[in-house]
């Protein structure tokens, strides 16, 4: 979108601080901007519980945010989508003893998919969300995602499933600023919640403990099992796969002469593996579910910074596509914690070049 250009925008209101400042900065540049905000599945929600992403107390300050703006605001129930795309996913993919990132699935078939399409059957040129990220758009209209200015705060890595044709349609217009600023521009717009704590992550558990949630919704994910080394040998008991991660040393409950690590999970015999710090790592993964931002796999082997999940730093390898749906990585150093499930979201310098979804099947680590 060029500076000079009007355009009507739909902006995913949140009652945060950075979808509030999204929407005033497209006011300010003169754009018609309607305030959307999605009301999504919680447990509890039909006894009056509801989803952090959207309580009764952040609807209220993103109406208040229109208000202030001038802007129309609409509430959309999503609670059955949500449920089903992005709660059901989580359960399942636990109970198939991967890791999963909802916030993935969320941007995939919510935010860039039911959202973009209620924008797109209102007219709207875009949706605008307050993700740290920016978007460079060639002559020829090719759309590349880039990551968000402040390096603390990026979130290209759970944007890595979008498409040219969700790109072309989608605007982040915090990405070019730090935290700080988007808090010292809504200070200085007088928003109302300028100073208001991020949102955390698995918005949709009533408590934030999703391990409680699963003995709940997915008790066969929970059955404790063998703790075990890589040769067979019995150390223990866990208390259901989901409740550990791979790299964890503390909380195994077992003892040994040098302390254990948690190597891998194996659903198939509900056990845990585990074994010493050297036994740890691996220098390769195999990812599916891939999405190429260009729109196609690039042509053969090349280097790239890879990312094994949303807080990590991209890490120096060969990537490998393999077909258009698949793509295998040989690192340089063995990482630590790559997780079945968890995204593997690749980088060339400051643009992210897509990603998929680290397969069990193409992890060493058992």
């Amino acid at each position: 979108m060029h500076s000079n250009e009007k355009s009507r925008v739909v902006v995913a209101m949140s009652g945060g601080v950075d979808s509030s400042v999204a929407a005033a900065l497209l006011v300010e540049q003169g754009h018609e901007v309607i305030g959307m905000m999605l009301r999504l599945w919680s447990e509890d929600c039909g006894e009056g519980g509801s989803n952090r992403c959207c309580t009764p107390g952040q609807m209220a300050d993103a109406r208040r945010i229109a208000d202030k703006l001038g802007i129309p605001f609409y509430v959309i129930d999503t609670q059955d989508v949500f449920r089903q795309k992005i709660v059901q996913f989580f359960i399942d993919r636990y109970a198939a003893g991967d890791t999963p990132n909802p916030c993935l699935e969320c941007n995939r078939h919510i935010r860039f998919e039911w959202l973009l399409n209620h924008a797109l059957a209102l007219d709207a040129d875009y949706l605008a969300t307050g993700h740290y990220a920016r978007i460079r758009r060639d002559v020829d209209g090719t759309a590349h995602l880039l990551r968000g200015l402040d390096p603390g705060k990026d979130q290209s890595y759970v944007l890595s499933v979008l498409t040219q044709e969700k790109l072309r349609h989608a605007l982040f217009p915090v990405g070019d600023y730090e935290k700080p600023r988007v808090r010292a521009i809504a200070q200085k717009l007088g928003l109302p919640v300028a100073q208001k704590h991020d949102s955390q992550d698995l918005c949709f558990l009533a408590d934030g403990n999703y391990r409680r949630f699963l003995k709940e919704h997915a008790p066969q994910a929970m059955q404790p099992g063998p703790i075990v080394t890589r040769d067979g040998r019995e150390l223990g008991t866990h208390h259901g796969l989901p409740s550990y991660t791979i790299g964890q040393r503390k909380g195994l409950g077992i003892a040994a002469p040098e302390p254990l690590y948690v190597l891998a999970t194996d659903p198939a015999r509900n056990a845990l593996v585990v074994g010493t710090r050297d036994e740890l790592g691996s220098s390769t993964l195999s990812a599916n579910r891939v999405n190429w931002i260009a729109g196609a796999a690039p042509d053969g082997p090349f280097r790239a910074g890879v990312k094994i999940r949303y807080s990590a730093k991209p890490a120096p390898a060969w990537v490998t596509p393999e077909g258009e749906d698949r793509f295998n990585v040989t690192f340089d150093e063995p990482l630590r914690d790559i997780t079945p499930g968890q995204g593997a979201v690749i980088y060339d310098g400051d643009e992210c070049l897509g990603g998929g979804i680290i397969a069990r099947s193409g992890y060493t680590g058992v």
